[in-house]
């Protein structure tokens, strides 16, 4: 019989220890800020029921939704017609359930489940790992943790406001100083659509008009001409190419662009709000910290993500210092519910890329050292006597709060330093026959090299 070889499926990951500590690291932060903020924490099971996912992500969404065989005789119930209806038929017979495709829907199906006994407005953080049926490429899995922070119930811009905050706390906490929240509203972009007669168009519109950097007025001319849009209305759009000056500026030479229309005018307001209730909070996102001089809360008329989700703020944030696209979006939506028959309930979220965070926080070398290794110290043994003498010792540094290992054999000392080293251990306790005599410890820095001969009073003293 042949052994097989180890392996696991394409598009998922093993994380090793050292990983595992890097993304605990950008977890725990994300955490400490949503909670900070009146967000809980809320999980829902890996699979749903089939029939919960499907039509919720369009055609193309179904395909990539990884469904789950009955139990036991899963062909039971099917006949050979069944098979000539196709797939989609034949997967109503043969699976009930599904792994969860995004954290959105779970969430909107408990917000359903659970109206009568959750309190409105609704905050709820969720950190949890999602499937999708996708090709696997490089930036691309079938296995990834979503990160999501939604409050439903309230139409209330506070609610924008802060999660501004906390998008810019989020990221200023785990040492990124170069980024941009980019923040615009639905209303301006149909607002704009309106203005040049081209109702409906502005995904076009905006997909062209992003480009203005890379191929000049000259060729968004172009583009929005092959993409349809009229010589007249493309003439009427000039003025957005020379927005500028600061948000509050570039919102009053909207204010004329925009005229009369009725969701360019709902657009500004709401806007308008947000940047008062930001002023009120003190909010850092509104002070020119980045290096360039710019505020890192910037209005983006270009900003055009969801366009059949999103009906508010949309919002996509960038690190500006490192080639990567978004770390983190979202946006407002009016009928998040509606899909389980419970229609009106207006919400507001966005999410992390932690993926994607990982990978600015690795490039950029911010992960802080300390985060390497969970362990802080170990206790080195030389024979029976000497584990004897630091098993009470292990106790009180743990007592202590301090993490703490004893090699559990009396192996060369050259083995055990290289255990702490491969282990980013920072200190050695050394542990032999004179420390045990003289009651003094051997501290070693495994950074530096130093030792000193300390009590183990002092040692927890330092260590802590």
């Amino acid at each position: 019989m042949s052994k097989e070889k180890p392996s696991i499926p394409k598009g998922t990951r093993d994380f090793g220890p050292a990983v595992v500590v890097k993304r605990n690291y950008i977890f725990g932060v994300i955490r400490r800020t949503f909670e900070k903020f009146g967000y809980l924490p809320l999980e829902t099971p890996a699979m749903e029921q089939l029939s919960v996912l499907t039509g919720k992500y369009g055609d193309e969404g179904d395909q990539l939704i990884f469904k789950i065989l009955n139990s036991g005789d899963f062909l039971s119930k099917t006949r050979p017609e069944d098979i000539a209806e196709g797939s989609k038929h034949l997967t109503r017979k043969i699976s009930e359930k599904a792994l969860r495709y995004d954290l959105t829907v779970p969430f909107a199906r408990f917000v359903v489940m659970n109206r009568n006994e959750i309190s409105f407005p609704f905050k709820r953080y969720q950190i949890q790992p999602v499937w999708r049926a996708d090709r696997p490429q490089k930036g691309r899995y079938r296995e990834f943790y979503q990160c999501d922070a939604d409050v439903v119930g309230t139409n209330s811009l506070l609610c924008e406001a802060e999660i501004v905050q906390m998008i810019n706390g989020v990221l200023t906490d785990l040492g990124l100083t170069d980024f941009t929240i980019k923040i615009n509203h639905r209303g301006i972009l149909a607002g704009i659509a309106e203005a040049i007669g081209e109702n409906g168009r502005e995904g076009d519109i905006c997909v062209a008009i992003d480009k203005l950097d890379k191929i000049g007025k000259v060729g968004v001319r172009k583009e929005l001409l092959e993409r349809g849009i009229t010589a007249d209305a493309v003439n009427k759009l000039e003025p957005l190419y020379d927005l500028n000056g600061s948000n509050e500026e570039i919102l009053n030479q909207l204010q004329v662009i925009l005229g009369k229309t009725a969701e360019g005018q709902r657009g500004l307001s709401d806007l308008h709000e947000v940047w008062n209730y930001l002023q009120g909070l003190q909010s850092k996102a509104l002070s020119a910290e980045n290096p360039s001089g710019a505020p890192r809360l910037q209005l983006d008329v270009t900003l055009a993500r969801g366009l059949s989700y999103y009906t508010g703020c949309i919002f996509e944030v960038k690190v500006n210092n490192v080639s990567m696209g978004s770390i983190s979006g979202g946006g407002r939506y009016d009928n998040l519910t509606g899909m389980f028959g419970m229609p009106d309930v207006s919400g507001v979220g966005f999410s992390f890329g932690v993926d994607r965070i990982y990978d600015v926080l690795e490039e950029l070398q911010l992960f802080p050292a300390s985060n390497e290794s969970g362990t802080q110290v170990l206790l080195v043994q030389f024979d029976k006597a000497s584990e004897q003498y630091a098993l009470p010792l292990l106790q009180q540094l743990r007592d202590a709060g301090i993490s703490s290992e004893l090699y559990p054999e009396a192996a060369k000392l050259k083995k055990q330093m290289s255990y702490a080293d491969q282990k980013k251990i920072p200190y050695v306790v050394l542990i032999g026959s004179e420390e045990m005599a003289g009651g003094k410890l051997k501290l070693r820095n495994m950074q530096t090299g130093e030792q000193q001969d300390q009590s183990i009073e002092e040692i927890i003293s330092k260590l802590k």
